[in-house]
């Protein structure tokens, strides 16, 4: 049986009452293990790996040692795999956070017809946030409750009260995730303002008063034209951060040798957060393309020196209306970010401007430049770091794509979990795309627990495998028959889904049993060096749904390199994709995925209605013109992928507020570096 308790926390920060993380029992992980894996290698590999595991499991042996530790550590602990999955999922990762790590959402296009409505939207954003900040402060935020599958459920809200006072500190072998949460540390009063590769501290609180919009507008205008002086003009420093974790740390520590560059190291992360004032970036702004500044800020020749990784919450605003947030994930997942970040659009709606002229703007202090030292030596770190940034903004291949011919009432009418069907959607694609289907990752939040960050759902189920290939090998299969399928693979999706969020899922307890053997000083058990293990953790599909209310989109890249990342964000009447891979593999294609994703989700759309004509009332058909601009905007593609980003759907202008509605599956994205 899994150890569970309702041992409740003490952490005023939202985890009292909740239960601690359960502990799955060992035969049941094992056995799950198997049955996730064995459609996924040879027969010879199976084998091999089935004798490993019983091994592993036998009574008396390495796997009960194991589970035994791991029960231990749960009892003292208010979550026993948290620091293990917070190591292995981030800190120990030593890739670039841009693109491989960090996500971001992307704003609707925003009509600035002038230089200083910018400025405006930064200071009504940056109100918002401090608004947002006192809610934190005063312990004001009501509780998230889980929605979808079990839903009502409370839920662990600890992850907010890292938005904006975490850093992640780069290391030689290992991050620190570094939280000013003890009396000893002030809470952070200022925000860094990067404009135009430059640094600037502007304080949010003078003389124990926060500042208001008017003040923050003139304190934006000053930061301006600082930046446009040419003789001031200092390297761009914020390259450094976009390097990989290991050069970041040792370029960090020759910049720290000088006490002018330690003094603005101090200020950057101490800071509440990063605004990044960006200038134009792209001719053609739709959908891809804004995604794409978000994620690299377009390399050196654009707005990639305009950054600052470390820091968990970056919000752009760009001077051609190119807006978001880019947010460093170790402190806290997706959906956290989706519900700040939905608080700030809304804030901006709901609460008008106000820039009427304060009494006190002619009494502010001037903002203030951070200043850099720069040695021959921190010149030839910054040439090779900004290489490296160029070569990962060329390689990404990112396609945003909307799916309008239906949403996921459609899907709920056919009484199927609308995540369900996408995840099965996105098995079809790849299996179309590549003729084999591999292990696929979708994160699934585990915040009902103390604790709880995400565990993976398994969606490259055995019954997904029989449907997708029922869909493709041109075998005689009735419609009923795919239908009976489908609606057995989502039967089997939804339930690894409840094990996963209710804390039974396999990878975070192989996880435990892993670390908790090298903690032992055991040799890495065989089943973790079986090849098996390997292809089980190397996630060539990593997705995740992100739901939001608020018009805008959350993106991220691939997490291996022959792999994509896939992000969906189901919608009433439709479902926004943004799929990436990297150019440099042959083997993949944005483009040709989505292609192949849009087919599927029609051939799906067409089954469920000739298998369920009553619900035909929003169907998912194609009419001869619409097929005939599909097929005509899908010949101009090439199994080979061009640099060249096809035009994307219309944006929508503003901030819009749309009414909320329940996701279905209260899972959210998830980065993975294996």
């Amino acid at each position: 049986m899994p150890v569970l308790d309702r041992e409740s926390s003490q952490d005023p920060k939202g985890g009292d009452g909740l239960p601690k993380l359960p502990l799955p029992a060992l035969k049941d992980t094992l056995d799950m293990y198997l049955k996730c894996m064995k459609h996924l290698l040879t027969e010879d590999q199976y084998l091999k790996t089935l004798n490993i595991v019983k091994q592993f499991g036998a009574p008396g042996g390495l796997g009960e040692l194991l589970q035994r530790k791991l029960t231990e550590r749960r009892a003292n602990q208010a979550n026993w795999v948290y620091d293990y999955w917070l190591n292995d999922m981030y800190l120990n990762n030593r890739m670039a956070l841009p693109v491989n790590s960090s996500p971001a959402i992307v704003f609707p296009q925003q009509s600035f017809r002038a230089p200083i409505d910018s400025l405006r939207f930064a200071a009504h954003l940056i109100s918002g946030v401090l608004e947002y900040k006192s809610l934190l402060d005063s312990r004001a935020l009501p509780v998230d409750y889980a929605r979808g599958q079990l839903a009502g459920t409370p839920l662990c809200m600890e992850q907010y009260y890292r938005l904006f006072t975490s850093y992640r500190l780069p290391g030689a072998e290992r991050d620190t995730l570094v939280a000013q949460e003890s009396s000893v540390m002030p809470e952070p009063e200022h925000i860094i303002v990067a404009c135009k590769n430059q640094f600037f501290v502007l304080d949010v609180v003078i003389n124990f008063r926060r500042l208001k919009e008017r003040d923050l507008l003139t304190q934006l205008e000053k930061i301006v034209r600082m930046a446009e002086s040419e003789e001031e003009r200092l390297p761009p420093i914020g390259i450094l951060s976009s390097d990989g974790r290991k050069e970041w740390s040792e370029s960090r520590c020759v910049l720290m040798r000088e006490s002018t560059n330690r003094d603005s190291l101090d200020m950057i992360e101490r800071c509440l957060c990063v605004v990044c004032l960006d200038e134009g970036s792209a001719p053609l702004l739709n959908d891809t393309n804004r995604a794409l500044m978000m994620l690299h800020g377009g390399g050196v020749a654009k707005n990639g020196g305009n950054r600052w990784y470390d820091k968990p919450m970056q919000l752009i605003i760009g001077a051609d209306g190119c807006c978001g947030v880019v947010c460093e994930h170790s402190p806290f997942e997706g959906i956290v970010l989706v519900q700040c970040t939905e608080y700030l659009l809304k804030y901006m709606v709901g609460s008008p401007s106000k820039l009427v002229r304060a009494a006190s703007v002619s009494e502010l202090p001037a903002p203030r430049r951070l200043r850099w030292k720069c040695t021959p030596e921190i010149h030839k770190l910054l040439s090779a770091s900004a290489d490296k940034l160029q070569r990962l903004v060329m390689n990404l291949d990112m396609k945003v794509h909307k799916f309008t011919d239906y949403g996921k009432e459609f899907i709920k009418k056919h009484k199927m979990s609308p995540d369900a069907y996408i995840q099965i959607a996105l098995q079809l694609a790849y299996y179309r795309c590549h003729g084999r289907t591999v292990s696929t990752y979708e994160s699934a939040s585990i915040r009902r627990f103390q604790k709880g960050r995400v565990d993976n759902i398994r969606s490259a189920t055995p019954e997904a495998l029989l449907f997708v290939k029922a869909m493709t090998d041109g075998k005689f299969t009735s419609d009923p028959e795919k239908m009976e399928m489908l609606r057995s693979a989502i039967t089997a999706q939804t339930k690894y889904t409840i094990l996963a969020i209710t804390g039974m899922g396999i990878d975070n307890h192989l996880l435990g049993l892993r670390e908790i053997a090298k903690d032992m000083k055991i040799e890495k058990p065989e089943i973790f060096n079986d090849e098996a293990y390997r292809i089980s953790n190397q996630f060539i599909l990593s997705t995740s749904q992100v739901p939001t209310t608020v018009e805008m989109f959350c993106c991220y890249g691939p997490v291996v390199p022959n792999g994509y990342g896939v992000c969906y964000n189901p919608q009433s009447d439709h479902i926004i994709f943004c799929v990436s891979s990297f150019h440099e593999s042959p083997q993949t294609s944005s483009a040709e995925f989505v292609k192949c994703l849009v087919e599927g989700l029609f051939d799906m759309g067409d089954l469920c209605n000739k298998c369920n004509p009553g619900s035909n009332s929003n169907k998912p058909t194609l009419t001869l013109e619409m097929q005939t601009q599909t097929e005509a905007n899908w010949q101009n593609k090439t199994p080979q992928r061009s640099s060249n980003v096809s035009k994307s759907q219309q944006t929508v202008p503003q901030v819009q507020d749309r009414t909320s509605e329940d996701s279905n599956v209260d899972v959210q994205k998830q980065s993975i570096s294996q």
